[in-house]
C-alpha cells in the first residue's frame, strides 16, 4: 500500500509537471509570435501581412485603438477580437485556458501586447491552442494508469521474494528454537547465516544464550543431585541408628546414638540453611546490613575458637582494621574459611589481617596437602569434590567456600585460593574499606 500511494503521488506529480511544462512552452511560443508581429506593426502600421500566420492551432490579430481588427491570420479572418484585452503600449498580458471561437472548444494561451505604430496605438493578439497539451496529458495519464498496476505488481512480487529470502534465516532460527524443550535439547544451536549482518548477529546471540542456559541447566541438575546426596547421607545415618535400636533395644547405647543423631541433624540444619542462603542470593542477591565492623575482632574471635582444638597451633597477625560491611555475613565468611582450614590442617593454621590501599585483606593458611593449581577455582563451585586428600568429612556441606565468595562479592570484594609457602592452602578474602555498592538495607 505504501508503494501504491507513492506511485499514485508520483504519477500525479509527473502528469501535472508535464502539463505545466507543455503550457509553458506554448506560452513562450505565443509570446514570441506576438513580439514578432508587434515589431512588424511598429514598422509598417496596419499594412502588416499576416497571411499564412498562426496555423491551424494558432491565430494572430492586430486591433487598432477603436477595437477594430485591422489584420488577422487566416483561421480568424473576418472575426471580431477573440478576447477583450487592451494593454498599453509596451505592456504584455497573458491569459491561459481562454475559450476562442475557433477550434473545437479547447483552451488557448493568449498573449496580448500593446504597441505604438504610425497609425496609432494597437494591440497584437497571439494565441496557441492547448489541444496538444491535453492530448499529451491524456496519453501519459492512460499509460500511467495502465502501467502503475504492473509496476506495483512487479514491486510487490520482488519485495515478497526479497523479504522471504531475507527472512528465511529467521524462519530457520524459529524452527530450531521451537524444537528446544528446555531439557534434553539445550545443546542444540540455531544456524548462523553467512554475511555477518544483523540476523547473523542475532543467531550468534541466541547461541550464546543457549550455551548459558545449558550451563545453568547442567549446574542446576548437578546442584539438585548433590544436594539430594548430601541430605541422603545424614538421613541414612539417622534411619540406620533407629533401625538398630528397634531391632536390638537391649544392646543400644542411647548416649552414643543420641549424640550421633543430633550431630547428623545439625549437619542437615547447616545444609538447609546454606541452601536457603544460596537460593536467596541467586534470586535477589545478599541483603547487607551495613555497619562499621572491626575485622580484627572477628579474626581474634575465630582464633580463640580454633585454639580450643587440641594439637592445633594457631598464629594470628591482626592489627586494627575497620570496614563498612555486614558483620554477620563477614563473620560467616571468615568462619567458613577457618572451618575449611581446620578440616585440612595438619597442625597449624595462620590468620593474617592487613590493608592495601582501600582494601582490607584477610588471609587464612593451613599446612594441609594443598590444592592443585588447576583445581583452585573449582573449590568455589557448589558441592565440588576433589581427590581424597581434600574430601569433606562428615561435618562439611561443600557450600562453605561458595558462600564465602558470595559474601565477598556482595561487599564488592573477592575471594581467591593460592598456594601457601608451607605447601598448604592459602585463602585470601579482600573487601573495600568503604562499601560502594547499592545498600539494600542500611542498619
Amino acid at each position: 500500500m505504501v508503494v501504491a500511494l507513492v506511485l499514485a503521488a508520483a504519477s500525479l506529480a509527473f502528469v501535472l509537471l508535464q502539463r505545466h511544462q507543455l503550457e509553458s512552452s506554448l506560452r513562450d511560443v505565443a509570446r514570441q509570435q506576438a513580439s514578432d508581429v508587434a515589431a512588424q506593426v511598429s514598422r509598417e502600421g496596419t499594412q502588416v501581412d499576416l497571411v499564412g500566420g498562426g496555423g491551424d492551432q494558432a491565430l494572430v490579430q492586430v486591433i487598432d485603438a477603436t477595437g477594430t481588427v485591422v489584420a488577422a491570420s487566416a483561421s480568424v479572418s473576418g472575426e471580431p477580437p477573440v478576447v477583450d484585452l487592451a494593454p498599453a503600449p509596451g505592456e504584455v498580458i497573458t491569459v491561459s485556458g481562454a475559450r476562442l471561437p475557433i477550434g473545437e472548444g479547447e483552451g488557448f494561451v493568449v498573449v496580448a501586447e500593446g504597441v505604438d505604430s504610425a497609425d496609432g496605438p494597437m494591440v497584437v493578439l497571439a494565441a496557441q491552442s492547448l489541444e496538444t497539451v491535453q492530448e499529451s496529458t491524456s496519453i501519459v495519464g492512460r499509460l500511467l494508469l495502465l502501467g502503475s498496476p504492473l509496476v506495483l505488481l512487479a514491486v510487490a512480487l520482488t519485495m515478497y521474494w526479497l523479504t522471504g529470502r531475507a527472512l528465511a534465516p529467521v524462519e530457520a532460527i524459529r524452527r530450531r528454537v521451537a524444537t528446544i524443550d528446555g531439557t534434553s535439547t539445550l545443546s542444540a544451536r540455531v544456524p548462523v547465516p553467512p554475511g555477518g549482518d544483523e540476523i547473523a548477529r542475532l543467531a550468534e546471540t541466541m547461541n550464546s544464550m543457549l550455551s548459558r542456559l545449558q550451563s545453568a541447566g547442567d549446574a542446576q541438575r548437578r546442584f539438585v543431585g548433590d544436594a539430594s546426596h548430601e541430605l541422603r547421607s545424614p538421613l541414612s545415618t539417622i534411619r540406620a541408628a533407629h533401625e538398630i535400636q528397634a531391632l536390638h533395644p537391649e544392646s543400644a547405647d542411647w548416649t552414643t546414638m543420641s549424640d550421633e543423631v543430633l550431630s547428623e541433624l545439625d549437619r542437615v540444619d547447616r545444609l538447609v540453611a546454606d541452601l536457603l542462603l544460596l537460593a536467596r542470593s541467586d534470586e535477589h542477591g545478599l541483603t547487607l546490613h551495613l555497619t562499621d565492623v572491626d575485622l580484627d575482632d572477628l579474626v581474634h574471635a575465630e582464633a580463640t575458637r580454633l585454639r580450643r582444638r587440641d594439637g592445633l597451633h594457631v598464629v594470628v597477625t591482626a592489627p586494627p582494621v575497620r570496614v563498612q560491611g555486614d558483620e554477620h555475613h563477614l563473620a560467616r565468611a571468615l568462619r567458613n574459611l577457618t572451618d575449611n582450614a581446620l578440616r585440612h590442617a595438619v597442625s597449624r593454621v595462620e590468620l593474617t589481617l592487613s590493608t592495601h590501599g582501600n582494601l582490607a585483606r584477610i588471609g587464612v593458611t593451613d599446612d594441609g596437602p594443598g590444592i592443585p593449581e588447576g583445581e583452585r577455582e573449582r573449590v568455589f563451585e557448589r558441592f565440588v569434590r576433589l581427590d581424597h586428600s581434600r574430601a569433606r568429612d562428615s561435618g562439611g556441606t561443600g557450600l562453605g567456600l561458595p558462600i564465602a565468595r558470595q559474601i565477598a562479592h556482595a561487599h564488592g570484594g573477592e575471594l581467591r585460593c593460592d598456594q601457601a609457602r608451607s605447601g598448604g592452602s592459602y585463602f585470601v578474602l579482600t573487601i573495600p574499606l568503604t562499601h560502594h555498592g547499592e545498600r539494600q538495607d542500611l542498619a
